[in-house]
Parts: C-alpha cells; sequence; structure tokens
C-alpha cells in the first residue's frame, strides 16, 4: 500500500488495496446502519432470520472483495492444493482463524473473520431485498446449482473468483460459490442479538459457527442475504470457504 492510497484508517473508503502479493484484496465500506434478518414479503424467510433489527456499524471496516482464494490460502499453508483463483474450501473454522492470525502477523493488522452482522451488512449493500440485487437472481448472477423447481441450472463446481458481477460496495461472491463462516457462534434467532456489529459469541452453542452466503451445490432460497446455518468448527466442506475483515 503506498502513501496515496491512504486515507482516515489507513485508506480511502471504497478503495481496493492488498498489503502483499498474495494477500487479499480489501475494500473500505461506508459506515451506516441496516435492518438484519428477514426482509418484508420474503416467502422463504424463517425462524432463524428472525426478528428483524437494526445493527449500526459506526466504525471503519473493510472486507475482502472474494472469498479467500487457493493462490492466497497457499501463502499460508504450502500444503494446501492451489488453484489460484479458485475459492479455498475443505478448512474448518478453525483454520480460518489460523490464517487470519498468520496475516495480522504478516502485516501488522488485526485481520479476523467478519461477524455475522458485518457480513449481512456488506452483503446487502445498501440493499433491502432477498438479494443485493432485487427480488431474485439467476445463474447469470452467481453460482448456483438448482432454479427454485429442481431444475439443474449451474455449473455443479466452485468458480473462480471475479466471474461474476461486484454488488454496490464493491464486493463480489456473496451470494453463491461458496458458504462462508463468520465469527459468530450459532443462535437459531435474533432474540437478544448485538446491534453494534460486533459478533455473538455468548451463547450456549460455542462450537458451532454461522456459515453465510450459500454455495455452487445450493438453490436460490439459500442464497438470500439473510439465510444462515452453521456447522461445528472443526468441519470441513467442499463448499465453504471464507473471507475476512479489518477494523480500521
Amino acid at each position: 500500500m503506498t502513501d496515496n492510497d491512504k486515507g482516515n484508517g489507513g485508506v480511502q473508503k471504497g478503495h481496493a488495496w492488498r498489503e502483499f502479493a498474495l494477500a487479499p484484496e480489501m475494500v473500505r465500506l461506508p459506515s451506516g446502519n441496516y435492518l438484519m434478518g428477514e426482509n418484508e414479503e420474503d416467502k422463504f424467510a424463517n425462524a432463524t432470520e428472525r426478528p428483524r433489527h437494526r445493527v449500526e456499524i459506526n466504525y471503519e471496516l473493510a472486507i475482502c472483495r472474494y472469498p479467500i482464494t487457493q493462490g492466497e490460502f497457499y501463502a499460508f499453508d504450502r500444503s494446501a492444493i492451489s488453484q489460484p483463483h479458485l475459492p479455498v474450501v475443505d478448512v474448518s473454522w478453525l483454520r480460518a482463524v489460523d490464517y487470519c492470525a498468520w496475516l495480522a502477523q504478516q502485516t501488522g493488522r488485526p485481520y479476523r473473520l467478519p461477524s455475522e452482522a458485518e457480513w449481512e451488512y456488506a452483503c446487502r449493500a445498501g440493499s433491502t431485498s432477498p438479494f443485493s440485487i432485487g427480488n431474485s437472481i439467476t445463474s447469470e448472477d452467481a453460482n448456483f446449482l438448482y432454479d427454485e423447481t429442481g431444475k439443474r441450472v449451474g455449473l455443479g463446481h466452485s468458480t473462480p473468483v471475479g466471474s461474476y458481477g461486484l454488488n454496490a460496495f464493491g464486493l463480489g461472491d456473496m451470494h453463491g460459490n461458496v458458504c462462508e463462516w463468520v465469527s459468530d457462534c450459532w443462535r437459531p434467532n435474533y432474540q437478544g442479538a448485538p446491534s453494534d456489529g460486533s459478533p455473538w459469541l455468548e451463547t450456549a452453542e460455542t462450537k458451532r459457527r454461522v456459515i453465510r452466503g450459500g454455495a455452487w451445490d445450493y438453490l436460490p432460497r439459500l442464497l438470500r442475504n439473510t439465510w444462515r446455518d452453521s456447522l461445528l468448527q472443526t468441519i470441513r466442506r467442499d463448499n465453504v470457504g471464507f473471507r475476512v475483515a479489518l477494523t480500521l
């Protein structure tokens, strides 16, 4: 990062940068607030997405433009398979946290997994619809396998990051391609959820972590910006990856 890139917190709002050649490309997001959880008149909304509640992101936040790629992860773990532009998968939540710690050590910045609230804020990118692009999504917009009738419309595998368009915050693959780990422990609803963007860690499910975004083998309803699920933090799957965040 050069001096010309620097602004408040080290980088200009909306600017993308890398700390070094194989570091993830980071995008600084605007601060703001939003309603987290089920969208009005969303027929696929469920109890895990309720109650809808306001969240304030009143700090300088950056999130990487795409899920961490195999090439980026290879810089940390030389034993990993490296198809450089594909999202890294088969990475447990614990291993994703290890990568964040390594990246922080390399850069001197506090890289981490995003909170669930930060992730949804980034995915929505100012939208109030089920998807950041509107009320529906097609295989031209994101990588998923079946339409809502069960007809196969997708490729059946992950795709290189950047294969689809960016949202209004300049982020890609927030819908589909791979599910993404976030920092929060699992809760089956939003009763008592934090309103300041922080992760929800005080739960009984400390070994289950939230995943977001949907994946290449999913239906569109599971790509909605409010969809959420969980896995044990030790689990590795071929459709689950992650992206990183940074408080500036």
